[in-house]
């Protein structure tokens, strides 16, 4: 299963330039890239397949509490990713016992 589709690569190009890197919903800057917080949540890939049963692994936890509340914010925000379902995505901090505020949802 790929992380990315050849079809995601303009979305995501285009939800890059749209977050501006910076949840506005919590007024913390996120440090990372756009690209680089996506590429620090590939060990959670499996636990935020759309229908997916499989829980987060120790790696992708621990990658979720590295990566930060503003940056998960940023990337759940962001334009749609292929393979990835937000709603799945936004339970892994309560799963992972991250103790993040939860993220103000833009629509």
């Amino acid at each position: 299963m790929k992380f990315f589709g050849p079809k995601a690569l303009p979305v995501f190009l285009f939800g890059l330039v749209l977050t501006g890197f910076v949840d506005k919903g919590e007024g913390n800057a996120c440090s990372s890239t756009f690209f680089t917080a996506l590429v620090q949540l590939i060990p959670c890939r499996a636990a935020v397949a759309p229908f997916s049963p499989i829980p987060p692994s120790e790696t992708c936890c621990n990658a979720i509490k590295a990566l930060g509340q503003p940056c998960l914010c940023v990337i759940v925000n962001g334009a749609p990713i292929s393979g990835v379902d937000r709603n799945m995505a936004l339970q892994l901090p309560e799963k992972c016992t991250a103790n993040f505020e939860p993220c103000d949802i833009m629509k």
